[in-house]
């Protein structure tokens, strides 16, 4: 019995034995988990951000660069701080903060490092680089943030954020990490591909300290961020600050277009505000601040705001009314007030007239003829049959759809259909009597500024128009002339397409010959007496206040190289704020000069922000 004993535990002492070698084996040879947690105490992985794409103007003017930051990192495993209030002080957080974030970090990873401060600036970079080797578990991760060197464009350029958890999820965003920055509005989000680049990775070797040793392998797992591509905008900045110059206490919008090619030369959205308030850390309290503004400088209105076009949209009503035969340049109309209201001009009028001072009765009997002409015995199928006719040339100028234009949120705007008011009023219950309003540009139709200007441009044109954008090229600038590599990158066929109206090129002389007298009657303010501006006034009516002033126009005449729209809210008169307005930006963008000093001095002191 003894001797069996003896035996049995021979056999347990073996087998244990055999269990702890194979054991030793596995996890000495063939589980690598135990070596890299080893590892993992002196090699850390860090995240090489690159950088992001610059932005420039059409001339090489620099709008968008970048400013070095730096993160604060944290290994919560590596973590010695003996004075935490030492501690807080340096990196000016309280210790209710300093808790929850070694909290945070914990819960993320014990061993895996995290962001534990964001953005620190060089400026704060400068005052505690030289106690960091105090406090193990800590270090320091460089990267970028945006800046600008101008206090314009805000909207147009528009400013990055964190990328959501939700973003994470989306596909194409397998690139991105938590903590990782994307474009949230603006350029910065329609070319976010393009401006990003890759991010790189370098593994490095630290001692107990954390003070690093060099590369981890000699650099052989490393990996190199590749930079963004810069962005050639199509803006003319200098033309920009002035049309921001003469927006100064105005509500309201300026979008000024290059006719032979659809190249945004400004756009202006006002009230505004200063990108560098949307950058770094003091990101999150700004953007509160803006969000609360009641003047909602967030909101870009070139392309996201809507109005009623007004009298500007009886230019598209006489191009109609012709291209249907429903009238002809010598049809004659008296200006009857009993019909419409109107201010005190010549009458009767033929079309020519009817433009030149913007007769209100006169396109009102326009749009009867275009809607009653005789298309059905049943006059409620007629007034249908007219509509949709109608409304088929109109979808033409682009109204009603987005245009395309290369920035977020942009608007359709509204054309009204037979479906519309067969909702509102009941099938067979509406007549052109009932939506008479539409005739200059009232009632349900609402366009946005971006569509204003496109109305200039197709006149331009004597009929098409090319998709507005804001994007020349992507690609890098010269180091030495400032000038566009040969290499770079053009922009995708979209732009360069030719959108042609349904109206035929003949009819537009006449419409631009009234456009040219109309500065001698409602648009005085505009003239120059060595360019010939073609422009329409438009003064819309807005419930909330006093009338929004509104003008397009184009020039020179016979070789159109800017068409522009400008917006003012609660200005009254289109001639008499917002045609000024147009007449300088197209002075400045032709002459590069501006001769009319008093005229400058008239608009800067307008004043129409709420009191």
């Amino acid at each position: 019995m003894n001797k069996n004993r003896k035996y049995i535990i021979a056999s347990v002492i073996i087998i244990a034995g055999i269990i702890y070698l194979v054991k030793l084996f596995s996890i000495q040879v063939l589980d690598s988990t135990y070596k890299l947690a080893a590892e993992n105490n002196i090699i850390q992985k860090i995240i090489e951000y690159p950088y992001r794409g610059l932005i420039y103007d059409r001339n090489g003017k620099l709008l968008v660069f970048n400013s070095p930051v730096y993160d604060l990192m944290v290994i919560p495993k590596e973590v010695k701080v003996a004075y935490t209030l030492d501690f807080c002080n340096l990196f000016q957080i309280s210790k209710e903060d300093f808790m929850s974030k070694i909290k945070a970090a914990k819960k993320f990873s014990y061993v895996q490092p995290s962001v534990f401060i964001k953005q620190i600036s060089n400026q704060e970079f400068a005052g505690i680089q030289d106690h960091l080797i105090e406090y193990e578990g800590f270090y320091i991760q460089a990267r970028t943030v945006r800046a600008y060197p101008h206090k314009n464009l805000a909207n147009t350029l528009g400013y990055l954020g964190e990328i959501s958890g939700e973003q994470l999820q989306q596909s194409g965003k397998e690139n991105y990490r938590p903590g990782d920055y994307i474009g949230i509005s603006g350029l910065e989000y329609q070319y976010e591909d393009s401006l990003r680049g890759r991010s790189g990775v370098r593994w490095i070797i630290v001692d107990v300290k954390g003070v690093e040793k060099g590369s981890f392998k000699e650099g052989l797992y490393d990996t190199l961020y590749v930079a963004g591509k810069d962005l050639i905008t199509t803006l003319d900045f200098e033309l920009q600050q002035y049309a921001e110059k003469l927006m100064v206490n105005k509500i309201g919008s300026i979008v000024a277009i290059e006719p032979s090619n659809g190249e945004i030369l400004t756009i202006v959205s006002k009230p505004a505000y200063d990108p560098n308030l949307l950058t770094g850390r003091i990101f999150p309290k700004n953007f509160a601040l803006l969000e609360k503004d009641t003047l909602a400088p967030l909101f870009n209105r070139p392309i996201m705001a809507m109005y009623p076009p007004g009298s500007i949209f009886k230019i598209v009503q006489a191009l109609i009314g012709l291209q249907e035969g429903a009238i002809h340049p010598n049809t004659w109309f008296s200006c009857n007030p009993n019909i419409l209201n109107c201010h005190q001009h010549p009458s009767p009028n033929n079309l020519y007239g009817g433009i030149k001072y913007s007769c209100n009765p006169y396109f009102f009997n326009v749009f009867r003829k275009i809607i009653n002409q005789k298309r059905s015995d049943n006059i409620y199928q007629g007034a249908a049959t007219g509509l949709n006719k109608w409304r088929e040339h109109i979808l033409s100028f682009g109204f009603g759809e987005k245009l395309g234009v290369d920035l977020l949120d942009e608007k359709k705007g509204l054309i009204p259909s037979v479906e519309d008011y067969n909702k509102i009023y009941g099938k067979g219950h509406w007549l052109f009597s009932t939506i008479y309003s539409l005739s200059i540009g009232q009632g349900e139709i609402l366009i946005t500024p971006v569509q204003m200007t496109n109305i200039a441009v197709i006149v331009a044109n004597k009929g098409h128009y090319y998709t507005p954008h804001l994007i020349n090229a992507i690609g890098k600038k010269s180091s030495k002339d400032n000038s566009i590599n040969s290499n770079i990158s053009k922009l995708t066929q979209q732009y360069l397409v030719k959108h042609k109206t349904t109206i035929d090129s003949q009819y537009f002389d006449i419409v631009t010959n009234a456009m040219e007298a109309a500065l001698s009657g409602t648009a005085w303010r505009a003239v120059h007496k060595d360019i010939a501006i073609c422009g329409k006034t438009g003064t819309v009516e807005n419930p909330h206040g006093e009338d929004h002033s509104m003008f397009i126009a184009f020039a020179p005449k016979e070789d159109p190289k800017i068409a522009i729209s400008v917006v003012i809210e609660n200005a009254g008169f289109g001639g008499k704020w917002a045609a000024p307005i147009a007449s300088l930006i197209i002075e400045k963008y032709l002459n590069d000069t501006i001769s009319r000093g008093w005229l400058e001095k008239y608009v800067l002191e307008g004043n129409f922000l709420p009191q």
